[in-house]
């Protein structure tokens, strides 16, 4: 089993649903922590830490350049 490390942190579900997909069309393996937990009980985001993106080692540069493109004021998919 691949050792999956956490680089971001998500508030709330919609946040991470443009990322999900882009994640999906690079074939990047990536685990969304406390997803579920959050969209039943989205008022509780803060006391479970948030939803946490969790990708193996390997594709710890592929994904941050992913999200370095989503976060830039040029991007009209901009994650919220």
């Amino acid at each position: 089993m691949e050792n999956y490390i956490s680089i971001a942190r998500f508030t709330y579900e919609h946040e991470i649903f443009v990322l999900k997909h882009l994640l999906q069309k690079a074939e990047i393996p990536h685990i969304f922590k406390n997803e579920i937990a959050i969209s039943i009980l989205p008022f509780h985001s803060n006391a479970l830490g948030g939803i946490i993106l969790q990708v193996p080692e390997a594709f710890i540069e592929a994904t941050e350049k992913i999200l370095e493109d989503q976060q830039g004021s040029n991007s009209h998919l901009k994650i919220v």
